[in-house]
């Protein structure tokens, strides 16, 4: 297998794990958990600075009422597949684009020995 294909299949890992398992820690690190929203995180200057600009409440669709409700229940079905079909390929043709023109052990081409 040549490494471009392999490259490819890397990126598409990549991208699907990126979107099944990276997204969701990464709101969770914000603070965004399903206890609710940490004291002292990132989540709380967020909603901090939402209510303050909405006199006291945090608007129902904003950021943090979107992120906080991911935090809570994670996400939907649809939107793992959502996540994951349109980063996987972008994984995958950044993989291939990395790899591209490399070569693998073992696909160098053979000498020939006519013409000795």
């Amino acid at each position: 297998m040549g490494k471009t294909i392999q490259g490819a299949a890397i990126g598409a890992a990549v991208g699907a794990g990126v979107a099944l398992v990276g997204v969701p820690l990464a709101i969770y690190a914000l603070g965004f958990t399903a206890a609710g929203i940490a004291a002292g995180s990132m989540a709380a200057k967020m909603m901090s600075m939402a209510a303050m600009a909405n006199g006291g409440g945090v608007a129902a669709g904003s950021v943090v009422a979107v992120l906080q409700s991911i935090g809570a229940a994670g996400f939907s079905l649809g939107t793992k597949i959502g996540l994951t079909s349109a980063l996987g390929p972008l994984g995958a043709a950044a993989g291939a684009k990395l790899f591209a023109g490399k070569t693998a052990p073992g696909d160098e081409p053979e000498e020939s020995e006519e013409g000795a």
